[in-house]
C-alpha cells in the first residue's frame, strides 16, 4: 500500500469541504467511482451492513486504487476490529455510540502505536506492505499510521453531547461524526433532523469541535447540494452525500417520475 497523506485530514486543514458517501452494498466498483468522481471519503458501515473480512479488504482496496479516504465503521467495544481496519488499509475508524471521554480513549488505544497506544505490531498486512520492506519500513509505517490515520467517535446520543467536549479533547480524537437519526429518536423526535432539539445539538456538537480545532461530519439530506450548502453554513467540514444504495434509488425514483 502506498503511504500518502490522509487526504480528508488535509483537505479540512486547509479549509476546504471534505465531500463523502457511505457505502452499504460493498460494491469495489461503487467505491472506485466514488474516489474516481472526486468525492475525498467514503465511510464503509461495517456497523449495519455487516461484511466478513474479505468483502471489507476488497473494498478498502478499491479505495487504495481511486483515492478515495476509507473510514471503516466498526462496532463499539471490539478494539480487534480498530486493529484490523486500519491493518487492511482504512484511512480511519468510525466508532458508533461513544458516550464520553473514556469511550473515545479506548478507540485511541486500539488505533494508535506505543507511546500513545497499545495497538500490537505486525507488518504482515496490505498497510503494512506485508513487511516487505524490512524494520525500517516497519518503523515508518508506525509513524505514519500514528499521524495519517483518523478516529472519529459517532455522537448521536444526549449523554454523547452533553461529553462532547471531554470527547474531543482526548488527545488522538480528530473528530467526530454526528448521528442525527439515532439522536432524534433518542431525544423523541424520530427521523426529523431539522426538529430544533437535533439543530440544537449540532450546533453544540460544532462549537466544542471548533474550539478544540477539531471537525463534524454529517450527513446530508436529498436534494443534497441544497443541504450540503446548510451543513456548511452551519460549520460542518466533512458532509456525507446519501449513501450508495440512496443515490441510486433516488436517482432512478425521481427519473421515473419525470417520464410519467
Amino acid at each position: 500500500m502506498k503511504r500518502e497523506s490522509n487526504k480528508l485530514k488535509h483537505t479540512i486543514s486547509e479549509g476546504r469541504i471534505a465531500l463523502g458517501t457511505c457505502i452499504c452494498s460493498f460494491s469495489p466498483a461503487i467505491v472506485e467511482v466514488a474516489g474516481l468522481s472526486g468525492l475525498v471519503w467514503c465511510r464503509i458501515d461495517n456497523e449495519h451492513a455487516w461484511r466478513q473480512d474479505e468483502s471489507v479488504e476488497h473494498v478498502l482496496r478499491a479505495a487504495a486504487l481511486s483515492g478515495i479516504v476509507p473510514l471503516l465503521r466498526v462496532d463499539k467495544g471490539e478494539p480487534h476490529l480498530v486493529r484490523k481496519a486500519l491493518e487492511a488499509g482504512a484511512g480511519g475508524v468510525i466508532v458508533p455510540h461513544i458516550q464520553n471521554a473514556r469511550d473515545a480513549e479506548e478507540i485511541v488505544q486500539a488505533a494508535k502505536f506505543p507511546p500513545r497506544g497499545t495497538r500490537g505490531f505486525s507488518s504482515l498486512c496490505f498497510s503494512g506492505s506485508w513487511g516487505v520492506g524490512g524494520a525500517d519500513d516497519g518503523l515508518g509505517w508506525m509513524e505514519w499510521s500514528n499521524d495519517e490515520t483518523l478516529v472519529i467517535p459517532m455522537v448521536e446520543e444526549p449523554e454523547a453531547v452533553g461529553n462532547v467536549d471531554e470527547i474531543l479533547a482526548v488527545e488522538g480524537v480528530d473528530g467526530v461524526f454526528f448521528g442525527a437519526s439515532d439522536y432524534s429518536v433518542l431525544a423523541g423526535v424520530p427521523l426529523q433532523a431539522s426538529h430544533p432539539k437535533v439543530m440544537d445539538a449540532i450546533s453544540r456538537t460544532v462549537d466544542a469541535a471548533r474550539h478544540q480545532s477539531k471537525f463534524v461530519m454529517l450527513g446530508a439530506k436529498y436534494p443534497w447540494w441544497d443541504d450540503v450548502r446548510r451543513l456548511v453554513a452551519m460549520g460542518i467540514q466533512a458532509v456525507e452525500i446519501g449513501h450508495d444504495i440512496s443515490v441510486l434509488s433516488t436517482m432512478w425514483k425521481k427519473t421515473i417520475e419525470e417520464l410519467r
